[in-house]
């Protein structure tokens, strides 16, 4: 048992004691409660006992005291009265009077079940009148009804001659006849009155009633009957009145142990005055002995139940009990191992994961909870020292991704976005304008202090540009200039860059008001999407060369540049977007360049006609450019498209060349369109392939996906989600519960080896994970299944 709860994990066995721990507590009240239950049972047995024994006592004496009733009726009697007390008629017999007496009395055997058996002996004329008949020689009435142990004339002596008053003669055999001359053995107590009532010396009458034993204790039959017990009956000398269920020898050893104790509780009930002493005592054989003496005649009516049949119901408690207990426990025991497995688990995996990826010191280790604490407080802390070192990044990330924008390096639209979430630069308006600030005065800055003086400089110009619009795009551009890029949202375009141009012109004098700054500012052409920045930042450039040209220090437009407009436009800057966006396939962006290179050139210049054929000479050369190996066309549409190209005829109309080119570039969009989909599409069966045959593994993530691509998890999330408009996540989870649902269906496993084969850590979660896609739980998918089949 010791090497089993070895084991077990720390974590688990602590979990496990305390769910036991809290098992406990009400298992330790429903003990205090069944102990109170057994208590209130066996009480409610002694008193339901007590109620049985004192009923058949409150019969009893009830009918004794109808048979002191019936003598004093029979000594006021007339008829009774002349056979005793008149003087004896002609007749020696009285033969009327003895019958007529006769009939009378078979009226009250009638009336109460112990006068059935009784007697009335007439001294005067010495017979016997019963019930029945008319005994007219005592021996005869004798011969039929004998009492055992006493002859005729012991009988007479005693209990004809003697005088009697409410005595009772304590249980014995009677022969009593049956049926003619056969006699059985009846036991039965005998009360005795003599008549008149007052008669003290020589009776004139004598009354005996024989009540049978077991009209008298058939009263306490059912405590006999109900717990197995026995009753007995004895009266204030310890004299057995009647006994049920006991033995004589047993019952006369009871009697004379109450003689003794039956002066003791006389005497209690004496001093207490009351009507009854009652007692519950041990006695033998593991009986209980409850006994009432009654105030009424000194009787003592007990009985002797055992201890097992009174706890009957206790029994009953004890095992309903002991049952519901055993459940609990065995139910509590299995949801303590569960809890504790489930909720250990993860913090084993966890610490089973530190440490993998964590070496210790040497020793003992500590306490499971105090390793994690203090090696999450390393990761925190870690976290946070990544976090300054990124933070410390991010002027450096902005810095470099206001030069690319301002570059025209974004070709795509995802990719400015992306990169510019990185550089926690939020893009408002895609509407904006281009400059760039040129602090005069420095032209050789060679010296340390120039130099210093120089960023001095720039920083208070990108002081009052920002404190200008928080929104605006600043960056240094060399070590005299600053570049920027500002927001425009006000509609319509133009107005909205005339007053940004006009608060321009403002802050120059304010520069150089405040700080004795002399700057050059030179703007180009409004963009209205971000990926022409570079359009407007490169002719914000020649505007800049322009005003330094001209000496001026004052904001120049690139507007202001076009009046010699005997150059065509075409910066390198241009010609390689062109190329870059043409390879991304987007033509969109692609045929945008094209357009503001036509408006250039042939709407906003005056080219002269050789000039114009030079730029379509050059415009001819950038698409000729796609024969580099770069751009992996493949040979026939490269040859197809130089074709294309080199038939373009100088002589043709503006308006030709223009459809010309724009459906060359759609074309040639459209083919890398194409060769990017194929690649995506052999990305996407990779993919898939991989998650088919990993699926099993829990620890596959997107992370571990992109990892096994060697591409990001952004890409790939993407990509799938474009592909399929499936989440990437959701995907892997629909695989692994397919994978559950055939082997739910297929196999006899079980929910966990499930679990476990499909790439979950715990059955909890396969489960909730299942439902959430099948709408039901994976037993009742089975059973489902098997009663379909």
């Amino acid at each position: 048992m010791q090497l089993l709860w070895s084991k077990f994990s720390p974590v688990f066995r602590r979990f496990l004691i305390s769910y036991l721990v809290i098992l406990m507590i009400p298992q330790i009240a429903g003990y205090a409660s069944y102990r109170a239950s057994i208590e209130a049972a066996r009480s409610s047995s002694i008193e339901n006992s007590y109620k049985s024994l004192s009923l058949g006592k409150e019969i009893i004496e009830r009918n004794l005291l109808q048979v002191e009733a019936f003598t004093r009726q029979l000594a006021v009697n007339p008829d009774l009265q002349n056979l005793i007390a008149g003087p004896k008629p002609h007749d020696l017999y009285n033969v009327y009077g003895m019958n007529r007496m006769q009939r009378s009395l078979s009226m009250y055997s009638s009336t109460n079940e112990y006068l059935s058996h009784f007697f009335i002996h007439i001294p005067n004329y010495n017979a016997i009148i019963t019930p029945r008949t008319v005994y007219y020689r005592p021996e005869h009435y004798y011969a039929a009804n004998q009492l055992d142990g006493m002859s005729f004339e012991q009988w007479y002596d005693q209990i004809l001659k003697q005088p009697h008053f409410n005595e009772i003669i304590p249980l014995r055999n009677y022969k009593r006849e049956i049926v003619g001359t056969v006699l059985a053995d009846v036991p039965a107590i005998t009360f005795l009155q003599s008549l008149p009532l007052n008669s003290f010396n020589k009776p004139q009458a004598t009354i005996g009633v024989m009540i049978d034993q077991d009209k008298m204790a058939s009263l306490t039959q059912n405590i006999v009957d109900q717990y197995g017990g026995w009753t007995l009956v004895t009266d204030a000398e310890g004299q057995i009145i009647f006994s049920l269920g006991i033995g004589q020898a047993e019952a006369e050893q009871v009697a004379q142990s109450q003689r003794i104790e039956g002066k003791a509780a006389e005497t209690e009930q004496n001093a207490k005055n009351v009507q009854n002493v009652q007692s519950v005592q041990p006695g033998s054989d593991d009986r209980l002995l409850i006994s009432i003496q009654s105030s009424q005649n000194g009787w003592n009516y007990m009985a002797g139940i055992p201890e097992k049949a009174l706890m009957t119901k206790a029994d009953q408690i004890k095992q309903v009990t002991l049952a519901f207990t055993l459940a609990t426990i065995a139910l509590g025991l299995l949801f303590g191992l569960v809890l504790a497995y489930r909720n250990s688990a993860p913090v084993y995996k966890l610490l089973a994961t530190f440490r993998e990826h964590i070496t210790d010191s040497p020793g003992r280790r500590g306490n499971e909870y105090d390793f994690l604490a203090s090696h999450i407080n390393n990761l925190i802390a870690n976290n946070d020292s990544l976090t300054n070192a990124m933070n410390e990044q991010i002027p450096l990330l902005r810095d470099g991704f206001i030069k690319r924008l301002l570059t025209g390096e974004f070709y795509t639209s995802t990719e400015l976005e992306v990169i510019s979430s990185q550089a926690h630069i939020s893009l408002h308006s895609s509407k904006g304008l281009a400059g760039l600030v040129r602090v005069n005065g420095y032209a050789n800055p060679d010296s340390e202090e120039t130099i210093h003086e120089l960023g001095v400089a720039r920083l208070l110009v990108k002081q009052v540009l920002t404190e200008w619009n928080a929104q605006v795009l600043i960056t240094d551009w060399g070590t005299d200039q600053i570049a920027f890029a500002c927001p425009l949202d006000a509609n319509p375009l133009n107005e909205a860059m005339r007053r940004c141009e006009q608060e321009l012109n403002t802050l120059m004098k304010v520069i150089y008001r405040e700080h004795r700054i002399s700057t050059t500012i030179g703007t180009g052409a409004a963009y209205e999407v971000w990926n022409d920045a570079g359009r407007s930042f490169d002719e914000a450039k020649q505007a800049l060369d322009y005003g330094i040209h001209m000496g001026t220090d004052h904001l120049v437009r690139f507007e202001d540049t076009m009046k010699e407009n005997e150059m065509f436009y075409y910066p390198i800057e241009s010609e390689q977007r062109l190329l870059n966006t043409i390879k991304a396939g987007e033509p969109e962006e692609a045929i945008r360049i094209l357009e503001q290179l036509f408006l250039r050139n042939l709407e906003e210049r005056e080219l002269s006609y050789e000039m114009t054929q030079q730029f379509i000479m050059e415009l001819k050369g950038t698409f000729l450019k796609l024969d580099e190996p770069k751009f992996k066309l493949d040979a026939s549409l490269l040859e197809e498209y130089k074709n294309r190209v080199t038939s373009i005829q100088m002589t043709e109309t503006i308006a030709v060349l223009r459809g010309k080119f724009k459906q060359l570039t759609e074309d040639i969009c459209g083919d890398f369109q194409t060769r990017r989909a194929g690649a995506h599409a052999d990305t996407m069966i990779e993919m898939i392939e991989f998650i088919q045959q990993s699926y099993a593994d829990a620890n596959l993530t997107i992370y571990r996906i992109a990892e096994y691509m060697s591409k990001s998890e952004k890409y790939i999330s993407q990509l799938f989600k474009e592909h399929t408009g499936e989440n990437l996540s959701d995907y892997v989870e629909h695989v692994r519960i397919e994978a559950a649902s055939n082997l739910l269906q297929s196999t006899g496993r079980t929910i966990d080896e499930i679990a476990e084969a499909t790439g979950y850590n715990s059955a909890h979660s396969f489960r909730r994970a299942f439902k959430r896609v099948r709408g039901i739980s994976p037993s009742v998918f089975r059973k489902m299944d098997g009663h379909s089949g």
